[in-house]
């Protein structure tokens, strides 16, 4: 019973970390890239096939050449994780664990 319960509570703490986790576009993989919030398997692949063309140099490139990621959905995705070369876009902060 007590193996079980730890193991819950790992599975969730996992869980946990993972959507706080820091994604870069450019080294990310489809599965990572469709952890963060408000990407799902379309947006990652359009992504991916972008990034195979060329890696993205800054949050503009990546808004210029993937459809559907404008200004106000790259705060958004910035904010729930994503970055650009290890950047979040500018004038966002990351949202930091347990708020």
């Amino acid at each position: 019973m007590m193996k079980k319960l730890m193991m819950a509570v790992a599975f969730i703490a996992a869980t946990m970390g993972s959507a706080l986790a820091q994604v870069d576009v450019n080294k990310a993989d489809q599965a990572a890239l469709d952890s963060v919030k408000g990407i799902g398997p379309a947006k990652s692949k359009a992504i991916m096939e972008e990034r195979a063309k060329a890696p993205f140099k800054d949050w503009a490139d990546l808004e210029s050449r993937v459809k559907g990621i404008g200004e106000k959905n790259a705060i958004k995705l910035s904010e729930a994780g994503l970055q650009v070369n290890g950047k979040s876009r500018d004038g966002t902060a990351p949202k930091q664990a347990g708020k």
